[in-house]
C-alpha cells in the first residue's frame, strides 16, 4: 500500500482555529487604529477650518466669518476668489453632507455682519465606531474635546 503525503483534517482544523484566534485579537486594534486616525484627521480638518477662517474674515472684511460652503468652492486658474466661493479649504470639507473620515463637520458663523465669531465642530458619524470624541472649535484658534458624540462646548478638554 502507498503511503499519502497530505494533512489530515484535524490538523486542518487547528491551523484554522490559530488562524481565528490571531483573527480575533488583530481585528479589534485594528479598529481602534481605525478610529485614532479618524480623531487625528477631524482635528488636523478642524485646523484647517480655523485658517480658512482667519483668511476668509481678513479678505472679506465686510463679510467676516463664513460658512464651509463659502470657505470652499473651485476657482480656476485666472479666477479670483469671492465671498461666496473662497477657494480655501477642498471641496470634501465644503459640500453637503461635510463629512470625511467618518466625522460630520458643521460651522456656524454669528455676531451680526459683519459675523465676528464662528464655531466649528467635528462629531463622529457613528459614535464609537467612527470615532468616540466630538471636537470643537472657535474664533480663539483652540480645539476642545469631549468623551462622546455629545456636545463639545469652548473650555471642555483643550488639545
Amino acid at each position: 500500500m502507498k503511503k499519502q503525503k497530505g494533512f489530515s483534517l484535524i490538523e486542518l482544523l487547528i491551523v484554522v482555529a490559530i488562524i481565528l484566534i490571531i483573527a480575533a485579537i488583530a481585528i479589534p486594534n485594528l479598529m481602534r487604529s481605525r478610529m485614532a486616525a479618524n480623531e487625528s484627521s477631524a482635528v488636523g480638518s478642524l485646523r484647517t477650518i480655523n485658517t480658512a477662517e482667519v483668511t476668509y474674515s481678513t479678505s472679506f472684511p465686510t463679510v467676516g466669518f463664513g460658512a464651509l460652503t463659502v470657505l470652499g468652492g473651485t476657482c480656476p486658474s485666472g479666477t479670483a476668489a469671492t465671498s461666496s466661493n473662497a477657494c480655501l479649504i477642498d471641496n470634501v470639507l465644503s459640500a453637503s453632507p461635510f463629512t470625511k473620515s467618518g466625522y460630520v463637520f458643521t460651522v456656524a458663523a454669528g455676531g451680526g455682519t459683519p459675523a465676528s465669531t464662528y464655531v466649528s465642530s467635528a462629531t463622529p458619524q457613528t459614535a464609537n465606531q467612527t470615532g468616540t470624541r466630538t471636537f470643537c472649535s472657535d474664533e480663539s484658534g483652540v480645539i476642545y474635546s469631549s468623551i462622546g458624540a455629545g456636545t463639545c462646548t469652548q473650555g471642555t478638554n483643550p488639545l
